[in-house]
């Protein structure tokens, strides 16, 4: 997945859904971080009444359509191939109305704006319907950029790490060209979480920051706002057996679907407007946490975590929706559950454990945790990764230093529909997380007027990575201090306190 280091905007949604809608229990699945019953969402397959693929697996099906509960297909058999073509006609018009989310309020396209649109070549048929959509919109052109997680691989095999210490000039040229232009980025994010399995951490990591540093309009261009982007999220079938392995790959490309659906509130009759609603509810946690203007926040949890992290002076929390410099409102992330802001990259003592995998550059890290001194990652270790986390600490001399700190209820319906996704873009919004790497100019009182070196004498790191891992144990305690020293609960077994009190 491309994620742009600069998230500009990350709600909490009500989990109930209409009465034809509902998440059934199939089963239990270890991750390797827990042990955790997992809730699947079926589509309807077709219509009510007599259908006889309905009756035979048993589901509760409504004339209005929609996701439908499963009583009793869990462990019993899977899907035929009618059911499953069935099962995707019945979802159809939502992608393709999560399409136009992308489209409309992800990127906010406006007339005569070109877009870009990076995405895997499995994904060809959601990316046509963004296309046609972006069209529809009023878009003067666009841009596909396909890339394949198996030629990624092979690349990775047989080239030598030097030639990835260079971006190559036309790549340069093209990105650079169309974010001068003023493109907007749309990055479809599906991937293999095992396609580097085996492949040096290093050479992904040389590449992420050749990139980083030679395409410098377009890294400029999504740091700074003057850029509009989003990621979203669509299945491939290596990525959807990870997270439904116990099914076939056709039925866990549909089951996956749906989870996206439902995560990304796509799933109702009226997406676009229900994301103007979600982006309201974000305004009371901003609200709370900016008026308090906290010193440091003290996190602490029965897993381990005890750990003290320092808030720069005009930090500003963030989340919802961004804005670029020229005033269009976008969603960078789609979903989106958190509040977050860029802390003192110099003020972090104290040791983190993750509650959930990591997945970066196609591999992935668990059980791992992290020890600050003065703002430094000092010691660490992984059941699994290690050398991944080491990648990542080692990418720069700042990589070792914090750029986010992300505040995300338990209630939210990623984290309670138990699914692990193996894809940041999700997990994130299961959990309170924080970022190695590079921190958030829109995060500091007139953060998006300095350079990149003022931002960091401020306080807000800068990186050539942004990895978030999560650490959002279910007793998680975050305390605000403030600068006269007073304490104010601000997360309380891993819920806001004042939604608790």
């Amino acid at each position: 997945m491309k994620k742009s280091t600069n998230k500009s905007t990350k709600g909490i949604m009500s989990t109930s859904t209409s009465a034809a809608n509902g998440p059934f229990t199939c089963g239990f699945s270890g991750t390797g971080d827990r042990v955790q019953m997992r809730e699947y969402w079926l589509p309807k397959l077709v219509s009510a009444g007599s259908n006889p693929v309905t009756r035979s697996i048993g589901m509760d099906v409504a004339p209005s359509g929609g996701l439908s509960r499963n009583k009793d297909i869990a462990m019993c058999r899977q899907m035929t191939k009618t059911e499953l073509a069935a099962s995707m006609r019945g979802i159809a018009k939502q992608i393709d109305q999560y399409a136009a989310l992308a489209v409309r309020k992800g990127v906010a396209i406006t007339p005569g704006q070109e877009l870009v649109v990076a995405a895997p070549v499995e994904c060809v048929e959601f990316v046509r319907k963004v296309v046609s959509e972006a069209y529809g919109a009023g878009a003067g052109h666009v841009t596909v950029i396909w890339s394949d997680d198996e030629i990624t691989r092979l690349e990775y095999q047989h080239v030598p790490l030097s030639y990835f210490e260079t971006t190559p000039s036309w790549k340069r040229e093209q990105l650079n060209s169309l974010a001068a232009a003023g493109a907007a980025f749309l990055f479809v994010g599906g991937f293999n979480p095992h396609a580097l399995d085996g492949i040096d951490p290093q050479i992904p990591a040389t590449a992420a920051r050749a990139q980083n540093e030679q395409c410098s309009v377009y890294r400029s261009g999504l740091d700074f706002g003057k850029n509009a982007w989003s990621i979203v999220g669509a299945p491939v079938t290596a990525w959807a057996t990870s997270v439904f392995p116990q099914l076939s790959a056709d039925e866990a490309v549909l089951r996956l679907w749906s989870a996206i659906l439902m995560a990304s509130r796509a799933d109702g009759p009226d997406p676009q407007a229900e994301w103007e609603r979600h982006n309201a509810m974000f305004e009371k946690n901003k609200r709370m946490l900016n008026e308090y203007e906290f010193d440091s926040l003290q996190y602490r949890s029965s897993n381990g975590t005890d750990f003290e992290l320092g808030m720069n002076q005009g930090h500003v929390w963030m989340g919802g929706a961004a804005c670029t410099v020229d005033g269009t409102v976008f969603f960078p992330n789609i979903p989106t559950e958190e509040v977050f802001t860029s802390p003192d990259c110099m003020r972090a003592n104290g040791v983190v454990r993750s509650v959930m995998p990591l997945v970066h550059a196609g591999r992935i890290v668990r059980d791992f945790w992290l020890r600050f001194e003065e703002g430094r990652v000092v010691e660490y270790d992984a059941v699994e990764g290690r050398d991944v986390l080491k990648s990542i600490i080692d990418t720069d001399e700042r990589a070792c230093r914090l750029g986010e700190c992300a505040l995300v209820s338990k209630d939210t319906p990623i984290r309670e529909s138990g699914l692990l996704f193996y894809h940041t873009l999700y997990d994130e919004n299961a959990s309170c997380h924080l970022a190695l790497g590079t921190g958030f100019p829109e995060c500091l009182e007139g953060g998006l007027e300095m350079d990149r070196e003022e931002l960091m004498a401020h306080g807000v790191n800068q990186s050539h990575t942004h990895a978030d891992f999560m650490i959002g144990a279910d007793d998680l305690e975050i305390t605000g201090i403030t600068k006269s020293g007073g304490e104010v609960p601000i997360f309380t077994d891993g819920r806001w306190a004042w939604s608790v009190a």
